[in-house]
């Protein structure tokens, strides 16, 4: 998203997220209202048409609320560490850079959702075991901004290794690895990319970066609507990097949301760099409503939502056959050949290279 506090702008301009509902009970949980209602736990960037709620609401009996817990890592610690009085029946925005975390706590319970079989085999990353269900993916990218390279006469980069040419010193923000979704993808990106070998690997690159002036901030928010001169927040803040770790679909939602539609989106991909991201919903354990739960699981792979999701969280649908609006193909396609990790490998990997990407790059 996620990917996506796009949605949180989106929200703003015309498209109808759900309310943010905070009730809770004596015992901290969130107050469900019994059977007929269900919620849901998810991070901000949660963002759908009232119209395709009020479909489901209609359909299931269910009413819908939302419990929205900051960005994906904080939603899923916090998720962790209430596991034992859920707040919720159903949490969405795990993606595939924290699920073995989540998986490895007991966070959900095993469900085999309706029209999983509709989902790519290469999304299904709990296959057999069901705890989670794939909803959507995404790529998280370098973008960068085409007035500033064009002004400066300068190529833009394409790949990892372009970022710590002295050309694009001082130019890159990326956000904290060890709070942030796409910054943790950005590191594992890389991981990828260049294998853990010390300074002939990650580090090595890493040390690289940091000696070519790349500036951390602690989230996407920040990276994107303040540092960044190329997002339309980011011109009116005084953003003076030109380079942001993102996403793929960040260019078409610039598109989407201008006051002046331009006729080609303001930013750019650099897709020698992106890692690819899934995320999933899943049964909370101890949930409350788990029928409920199980039906709005269900809702969250119908055509209906998959096609809708594009323009409200601005990421690809998993379901095959479910289309994607125009300005996605034309300004933000996915990324052909993106780096990927094995989930076992992020799991054996992610905390050790954590703590020694922030000790690299922090102190």
């Amino acid at each position: 998203m996620h990917i996506k506090t796009l949605a949180a702008a989106a929200a703003g301009i015309g498209l109808l997220a759900m309310p943010v509902l905070t009730a809770c009970g004596a015992n901290g949980t969130a107050d469900t209202a019994g059977s007929t209602t269900v919620t849901l736990v998810s991070h901000d960037s949660w963002s759908v048409s009232k119209n395709v709620v009020k479909d489901f609401e209609k359909r299931s009996g269910y009413k819908v609320r939302v419990l929205k817990d900051g960005d994906a890592g904080q939603a899923v610690n916090k998720a962790i560490l209430t596991k034992g009085h859920p707040q919720g029946d159903v949490f969405f925005g795990v993606d595939n850079t924290l699920l073995s975390r989540a998986l490895d706590n007991g966070l959900f319970q095993p469900y085999r959702a309706k029209g999983l079989d509709t989902v790519d085999p290469a999304f299904r990353l709990d296959a057999g075991r069901n705890r989670v269900t794939p909803v959507d993916h995404g790529d998280i990218c370098v973008n960068y901004d085409k007035a500033w390279f064009a002004k400066h006469r300068l190529t833009p980069p394409r790949t990892f290794a372009d970022l710590a040419e002295p050309a694009y010193r001082n130019l890159l923000v990326t956000e904290n690895a060890a709070t942030s979704s796409p910054g943790l993808g950005f590191l594992l990106g890389s991981a990828a990319r260049y294998g853990d070998k010390g300074d002939k690997g990650w580090q090595g690159y890493w040390k690289k970066l940091k000696d070519n002036g790349v500036k951390v901030v602690d989230g996407w928010e920040q990276a994107y609507y303040q540092e960044f001169s190329g997002s339309s927040e980011g011109r009116k803040a005084g953003g003076d990097r030109p380079l942001v770790v993102s996403y793929a679909s960040s260019p078409p939602a610039e598109v989407i949301y201008a006051s002046k539609r331009p006729a080609t989106a303001p930013t750019g991909v650099a897709t020698g760099t992106c890692f690819r991201q899934t995320e999933f919903a899943g049964l909370l354990s101890g949930a409350r409503n788990s029928k409920g739960g199980k039906a709005f699981i269900d809702f969250l792979l119908t055509r209906e939502f998959q096609q809708d999701m594009p323009l409200n969280m601005f990421v690809y649908p998993v379901v095959k056959g479910a289309k994607v609006p125009a300005e996605f193909t034309e300004y933000g396609p996915a990324a052909e050949h993106p780096e990927t990790m094995a989930p076992a490998r992020i799991a054996a990997g992610r905390d050790q290279w954590v703590r020694a990407w922030t000790s690299l790059v922090l102190k």
